[in-house]
Parts: structure tokens; sequence; C-alpha cells
């Protein structure tokens, strides 16, 4: 995919913050501040200082709207949802140079609260997606026990598995031993 940095770790995050969430199957893996804090860490989403209550409360409330983009039926049904999100959040571009990344766009306001950095930088690298027609990228695992998402990189986006390592190698192994029982 021909997308510069900042879109393609937003979009790394909203799939990391997405997969946190028991909708995709799993436990809940963002259940205190200590979890939100090494999320933040982790991504490091710039200019956020102590993460509060209120913050994981609206962060766990946005990952399910993420997750519902994700895991739309089809592009027009994408767009109402993100709209609907894009539709609450303070967007104010500007161009920034941090942490030695070149310059780039940030879509939050400098003052703005962690859940609102979330919402404008990942809602508008959604937003890029949709209209370079590449929304059939954002997908769902095919394993028949995850339901992890994850956004198709392959360049012929054949891509089925949200990690070649657990559940490609699994599905494979299962599949090949399928085969030589027969």
């Amino acid at each position: 995919m021909p997308f510069g940095h900042d879109m393609v770790h937003s979009l790394a995050t909203a799939v990391d913050l997405v997969n946190t969430s028991p909708s995709t199957g799993g436990r809940d893996t963002l259940t205190g501040l200590r979890e939100l804090g090494d999320f933040v860490a982790r991504w490091k989403i710039s200019g956020v200082g102590e993460v509060s209550a209120a913050d994981l409360g609206e962060v766990c409330a946005l990952r399910e709207a993420f997750h519902k983009v994700f895991t739309a039926p089809d592009q027009p049904t994408a767009v109402v949802r993100l709209n609907s999100l894009l539709s609450r959040t303070r967007i104010t571009p500007r161009l920034t140079e941090h942490d030695g990344h070149p310059l780039h766009v940030h879509y939050f306001a400098p003052d703005a609260s962690l859940h609102d950095h979330l919402a404008a930088d990942i809602g508008v690298a959604l937003a890029h997606l949709l209209v370079e027609n590449e929304w059939e990228r954002l997908r769902t695992c095919s394993a028949p026990d995850c339901e992890h998402v994850f956004v198709d990189e392959s360049r012929n986006r054949s891509r089925v598995y949200c990690d070649s390592r657990t559940c490609g190698n699994r599905m494979h192994v299962a599949a090949y031993r399928a085969r030589r029982r027969v």
C-alpha cells in the first residue's frame, strides 16, 4: 500500500486497539490504567500525559466504534459508521516533525484528550483508506476460532489470517493433518 508512515502507524494502532476488545473473541486486554498506559507507550502516542479512568472509558468506547468500521458488511456501511465517529471529533490538522519522523500531519488539536487524539488520527487514516477504495483491506481473521481484525497490506490483497505465525500456521497444520488422514 502506498501510504505514508503516519497512516500506516495509525492503521496499526487501530488494529491493536480493536484487538484488545472482547468483541474480537478474546478477553478484554484493556481493563486498567496500566494497560492503557502500556498501549500509549507501545504506539508512542505523542502529547499524552497521565491517563485517567475517564480516558480508559472513552478509549474502550472508541475501540468498539472502530471495530464496527472494520466489521461493516460493505463499504457504504463502513462510511456511515466512520462518518458518525468523525462527526463527534474535533479535527485540527497541523504539520509536525517529532521523534525522528519526517514531516507529517497530525489531525488532533494540541490539547486533545487521548480519545480525541486516537479518534482523529485513526479516523482520518481509515477515511483515507475508504477514499482510496481500499475498504476490502479491513479484514477479520479467517481462522474459525479467531475474530481479530487486521489491515491486509499484501500487494494482491490475499492475506486471510491476522498472524501467519499463529492462526495461519495453525490452520495450515490442521489442513495438512486432515489431508494425511484421507
